[in-house]
């Protein structure tokens, strides 16, 4: 596996970056691929198919000069920045096994980074709802996938020192949540693993043995996924 430790400069090109490696990987051009990535500036990214008016409050978001995009995963609204590091996983679907399935994709995954970040993190992370990591029953991590007829694309978002009253200002309820959230606001519900960004990135990148890194980005792909997709508000406010 191939490793990329990249920020790109706008929002646009980090998101689109994602679905480029997942292209490229579908058409045999390049291995499968950890990503890391932290951008320096908060935006909004929904999930796939979520409903913009609902899942965001938009009047706040426009006052706050926050922008709002979409991406290619499934999942909730979610807001990124600082203080939120990302990973990227590019896997190849093998004919059988625990990544030829959405539920078994998730379980798979989110217990290998459970074992692997455990003696970093500390004895309270545990895998909970669908697609999340917490400390006991605080959220830490949610993540989301996207699937091709030969690979996917797992990513998400580690916090490790976010403003999160930040999302209690751009993010009202979710529509659809998880049994152990209990209807609890996001300030009660979120919480920062306070984790140093190194550790975790040392960690994930040893479990999935990620050792060569990527020589090139995707650069031009990128570029045609922004001005078609992820630079368009056809594309963001579409549902």
């Amino acid at each position: 596996m191939k490793h990329l430790d990249l920020t790109l400069p706008t929002p646009e090109e980090n998101l689109a970056c994602d679905e480029a490696l997942l292209d490229l990987c579908e058409a045999g051009a390049t291995d499968e691929v950890l990503r890391f990535w932290e951008h320096p500036r908060p935006f909004v990214v929904l999930g796939y198919s979520n409903k913009t008016g609902v899942e965001v409050h938009l009047d706040a978001a426009q006052r706050a000069n926050v922008p709002v995009l979409r991406r290619c995963t499934g999942g909730g609204a979610v807001v990124q920045g600082p203080g939120c590091l990302n990973f990227s996983l590019i896997l190849r679907i093998p004919g059988s096994g625990p990544l030829t399935g959405v539920t078994e994709t998730n379980h798979h995954i989110l217990q290998r980074h459970h074992d692997a970040l455990l003696p970093v993190i500390g004895d309270a992370l545990r895998v909970r709802g669908i697609s999340d990591l917490t400390l006991r029953d605080l959220k830490i991590s949610g993540n989301a996938q996207r699937r091709k007829k030969n690979c996917l694309l797992f990513h998400g978002t580690f916090l490790l020192d976010f403003d999160i009253e930040l999302v209690e200002h751009l993010l009202p309820m979710p529509s659809r949540e998880p049994h152990y959230r209990r209807r609890r606001p996001h300030r009660e519900f979120l919480t920062n693993a306070a984790t140093a960004r190194a550790a975790i990135k040392t960690a994930l990148t040893n479990a999935w043995q990620a050792t060569e890194p990527l020589r090139a980005a995707p650069v031009d792909a990128v570029r045609d996924l922004v001005r078609n997709r992820y630079g368009s508000d056809e594309w963001t406010f579409k549902f």
